[in-house]
């Protein structure tokens, strides 16, 4: 999670991929869908801009408090179940979108063919003829198939993937060891204990309370970002802030960095460094690379 060290500040947004001036890395594509769903129902008055700042939680917040539903600023299932139509489903969940579709989706899609230049006219979840019209030149400009329809391919373009949720379990962690958390979470995760351990140990030396001046802290150095995302998107409730929801909330991000990098561990060890866009569309910057490396080598000592 070392794309800190290539920006002053990271935001949880899509809308960085596109201003690379603001920030390399993308933690959370789903943002716009939160927005236009909360200024539909009167709760944000801001620009749909994909950044989850203090105007977007607080929107949340209110509009639960008003929704008589826990508030604890998270747009999880019931949130977003309350939200409507507008609510669901998350970007990459449903896999045709065409004209007269209306949904969280509608309105990612819609920010990211802004972002990108194609502009599809208002951000606000409804699939309509200006989208369509969106689409096939973006279709046309990627050499995809030209038919205003954001199928399978279309939406493998954008290089988000639905994320991946493994079963909520109650358990207990607040004392464990640093050793036994990262085995166990590795465990839960279908991960190799070498890499959660190797990929700890290059980030904090396991160190519970180390933070760094960009703000990320605890033994697998999240960022504030990254920590709402995974809440809100990987685990779907509140993590407490301890070592322990620390190393659940870094090792969940890179069980969706290895989702998303179809398992291949040197890239998602790269994203998790550098940011999963900026792996994808540039490759690893020569301190990534050395970090990959350092980690692989740790991992032999932890296997």
């Amino acid at each position: 999670m070392r794309s800190r060290r290539l920006v002053a500040c990271i935001v949880v947004l899509a809308a960085a991929l596109w201003y690379p001036a603001r920030a390399e890395a993308i933690t959370n594509p789903q943002i716009p869908g939160l927005q236009v769903a909360l200024r539909a129902k009167g709760f944000y008055p801001g620009p749909i801009d994909g950044i989850a700042g203090p105007m977007t939680a607080s929107g949340v917040r209110r509009f639960q408090r008003s929704a008589g539903i826990a508030v604890d600023g998270v747009a999880g299932p019931i949130t977003r179940g309350k939200l409507g139509r507008l609510g669901r489903p998350l970007f990459g969940d449903r896999h045709l979108l065409q004209n007269g579709a209306k949904g969280w989706d509608v309105s990612v899609l819609e920010f990211f063919l802004r972002a990108r230049g194609f502009g599809p006219g208002r951000v606000n979840g409804r699939y309509n003829w200006r989208t369509a019209r969106a689409v096939r030149n973006y279709q046309r400009a990627r050499g995809l198939l030209v038919d205003g329809v954001v199928g399978p391919q279309t939406l493998r373009s954008f290089g988000v993937r639905a994320v991946s949720r493994p079963p909520a379990r109650r358990v207990g962690g607040h004392r464990r060891s640093v050793r036994a958390s990262l085995e166990f979470w590795a465990r839960h995760y279908h991960l190799r204990p070498d890499l959660v351990k190797a990929l700890a140990w290059h980030e904090s030396g396991w160190q519970r309370h180390i933070r760094s001046s960009a703000g990320a802290w605890g033994v697998m150095q999240v960022m504030p970002g990254t920590w709402s995302y995974v809440e809100m998107f990987l685990i779907g409730h509140r993590v407490r802030r301890t070592m322990d929801g620390n190393v659940h909330v870094g090792v969940a991000y890179l069980h969706q960095l290895m989702r998303e990098f179809r398992s291949r561990e040197r890239l998602a060890i790269g994203a998790y460094y550098q940011g999963a866009h900026s792996v994808r569309t540039r490759g690893f910057y020569p301190e990534t690379r050395a970090f990959v490396a350092s980690v692989t080598v740790l991992q032999r000592r932890f296997a």
